[in-house]
Order: C-alpha cells, then structure tokens, then sequence
C-alpha cells in the first residue's frame, strides 16, 4: 500500500514489559475509535509493511500493543517507527469539520467576494492550519482555517463557505 492512501495514526515509542508488547502514541483526537484493531501498518526501510496485531489495551492515547508474530527481541527494532492505516479507515465527519486531504481541490466561496479560488493545499502550522489557495487569476490566497473563518462545507457541491476578515483577500488580489 502507499503511503499517499494512507493517514499517520502515531508513533511507536518504546518497549513494554518483557513479552515483546510496544507503546504507541495514537495522534488522533479519539483513541477509542482505534481500540478494536486488527493490524496496522509500520513503515520500515521497504516502505509501509502491515502487521497483525495479537493485543491492544488503551490508555488515553498510549496504546500498548502486542504484534502477531514478532518476537520480544525483534519488537525493539520497531521503537520509532510510524504507524499508518489507509484512508478508508478514517472516521466520517460530518458538518463543517473535514480532513485536510479531503478538501484538495474543493472551491472557496467568500461571503463578500464570491469565489475566490480552489484549495491547493493545507499547510498545518503549529498556530493554525492554513488553507493555499489558488485564485482564477493564478494569484496564491491563504486563508486561516478556524471556526470564525470557516462557515460551512459542502462536500456534495466541493465547496466551502468562508467569511474571511475585511480586506485580507484584498492584500492577495490588489
């Protein structure tokens, strides 16, 4: 499977215990979604590798995890790794939350200014995620992407409907 199919669910961190179970941090908003896994995806040297997993116990979001078939000895070499479930594995959203690669190529429809462009792509910076924009023009619109901002999604229609602070389109258009 490749990597582009697939999303980041955590990280392994270290050894527990003395039977070859591993923690892993789940960087999801809700870990419980995930207690009912059967295998995983670990990306090693050759790329993502799927692993079956034998037992997992949660613990907000540290999961203590038991692979099928990997021995105490060898579960050490996968200290580090990242762990990866395809897309279709993510929870559905609804409303005005969406994930940022489902929203590539969806048109922006400002509330003063109409459409102002398709996303290109989302950059997630530490502040607030940030949503590139190219407009008709070929001209780049970044927008912040925040509750106050974004107004609603229509995934049926690949819009969404923002209503962007006054003038910081026209910083970009002018």
């Amino acid at each position: 499977m490749k990597k582009e199919d697939c999303f980041y669910l955590g990280i392994i961190t270290k050894p527990f215990g003395y039977k070859g179970e591993l923690v892993c941090y789940f960087d999801v908003d809700d870990p419980t979604y995930y207690e009912n896994l059967d295998s995983v995806l670990i990306e090693l040297q050759t790329g993502l590798v799927p692993f079956l997993i034998e037992s997992l116990r949660l613990n907000n979001h540290n999961a203590y995890i038991k692979l099928q078939d990997v021995k105490p000895e060898d579960s050490l070499l996968l200290i580090k790794k990242e762990l990866y479930l395809p897309l279709q594995r993510l929870p559905k959203l609804t409303g005005n939350k969406f994930y940022f690669h489902e929203v590539i190529g969806f048109e922006v429809i400002d509330k003063n200014k109409g459409n102002i462009g398709k996303i290109d792509k989302i950059m997630d910076h530490p502040a607030q995620p940030i949503m590139q924009l190219i407009h008709s023009n070929g001209k780049e619109i970044l927008i912040p992407v925040i509750d106050d901002i974004v107004l609603s999604v229509d995934r049926k229609n690949k819009q969404i409907t923002i209503q962007a602070p006054e003038g910081l389109i026209d910083l970009y258009l002018e």
